[in-house]
């Protein structure tokens, strides 16, 4: 029986431009769906944030561009903790499926592979 689980990734950006947000949001959602069988009728929510230093385009648009209009999506900023990575974009993505939360691959692409090393790839 498929239950609620949440399902984690992140990206960074070479630049704040409208295309880097957009290419490497859907890069990162495409990952993260397709590493873990996730159809478009699985999807329940996704929550994205950025860093402050990231300001050129929502990455929600960049979703509705890959056909995701019908499920709500929402834009936040990051904390904006000292040291931290720069010109990030994260992603909480809600979802049905039967996989164990130990089987599910959280996705972290460019310069956020180093945020969580403790993942499996």
């Amino acid at each position: 029986m498929p239950t609620v689980r949440a399902l984690r990734g992140a990206t960074t950006t070479d630049a704040d431009t409208a295309e880097q947000i957009t290419t490497r949001t859907v890069a990162l959602l495409r990952e993260m769906f397709e590493r873990n069988d996730v159809d478009h009728d699985d999807l329940i929510s996704i929550l994205f944030t950025v860093t402050d230093d990231l300001s050129s385009a929502f990455p929600a648009t960049a979703a509705r561009s890959i056909g995701l209009g019908d499920v709500p999506l929402m834009c936040a900023r990051e904390i904006p903790v000292p040291g931290s990575m720069d010109r990030c974009i994260r992603v909480m993505a809600h979802l049905h499926t039967d996989r164990p939360r130990a089987e599910l691959r959280h996705v972290y692409l460019e310069r956020a592979v180093t945020l969580r090393d403790d993942l499996p790839a």
